[in-house]
């Protein structure tokens, strides 16, 4: 299956490091979280893997643009993966404690609303999934269309 001229393989290889980047930002959070930091700190908000995803796309997209790998189709293709991957990483810390006990900040009972850990789990499989691909397709798209206004031949 080609998206955009491109493979699944080649997107996945193209967003690599910035799923090292999600990632990073994921255990740093936990890790801050587990050091005691206090919940009104300021390093406790600023280490977001929700800011690090949107960061992210707008990455993809500016390296879609300037190595020329495809177009919009790629674009959302990729903010697919992305939202993916930062979802299933807070899918499996909601995991880790349900399964072991062991709170987290992606467990904490303000960020939970309350519900099941499987509930929650479950909102950020289908809503975080959908929501941020949808909105972050379109921010990405935006931006790439920006990009080709501002800069048609692409820079390499």
């Amino acid at each position: 299956m080609k998206i955009g001229g491109h493979g699944l393989q080649e997107h996945v290889r193209l967003l690599g490091p910035l799923f090292g980047f999600i990632a990073a930002a994921w255990a740093l959070r936990m890790i801050v979280y587990a050091a005691g930091v206090s919940k009104a700190s300021l390093w406790l908000h600023v280490i977001s893997v929700t800011l690090v995803g949107a960061l992210s796309i707008l990455l993809a997209v500016v390296m879609i643009h300037r190595r020329r790998f495809g177009s919009y189709a790629s674009v959302v293709a990729s903010v697919f993966l992305l939202m993916c991957w930062e979802q299933l990483l807070i899918v499996a810390a909601i995991a880790f404690t349900a399964l072991t006990g062991f709170n987290n900040v992606y467990s904490a009972p303000e960020f939970s609303f309350g519900e099941t850990p499987w509930v929650h789990a479950a909102g950020h499989l289908t809503f975080g999934i959908g929501s941020g691909t949808i909105f972050g397709g379109a921010m990405g798209c935006l931006l790439l269309w920006m990009l080709r206004r501002g800069d048609p031949a692409g820079a390499k």
